[in-house]
């Protein structure tokens, strides 16, 4: 049985090795920082590849997930991206991180 808040202080410390490249390179931090609030969706009982889900109560949480997600998704793929929807995922993936540490409780 894994002790609970482990993930949390795991997520916090993951989130805190981010903040400095998301100040200096948002652009190549999105990936690692949207690997880990995938995770941390998942964790908490988020299916987001499930079609249901995103049509469920919590469907501005998936939304706001898949928006941030797009924007990583292009940057991967070496795509042009503007800079305003790179601040746009960075803020949408620190409200989520917030919202899934501090509001939602595990499942």
């Amino acid at each position: 049985m894994v002790e609970p808040g482990l993930d949390k202080h795991e997520w916090e410390s993951q989130w805190e090795q981010f903040q400095d490249d998301l100040e200096t390179s948002p652009a190549e931090a999105l990936s690692e920082v949207d690997r880990l609030v995938h995770e941390m969706l998942e964790a908490r009982g988020y299916a987001i590849d499930d079609p249901v889900v995103r049509e469920g109560d919590d469907r501005g949480v998936v939304a706001e997930y898949l928006a941030a997600h797009e924007i990583a998704r292009l940057i991967d793929n070496g795509e042009e991206v503007d800079p305003g929807d790179v601040a746009a995922a960075v803020e949408g993936y620190r409200s989520l991180y917030e919202y899934l540490i501090v509001e939602r409780e595990p499942p």
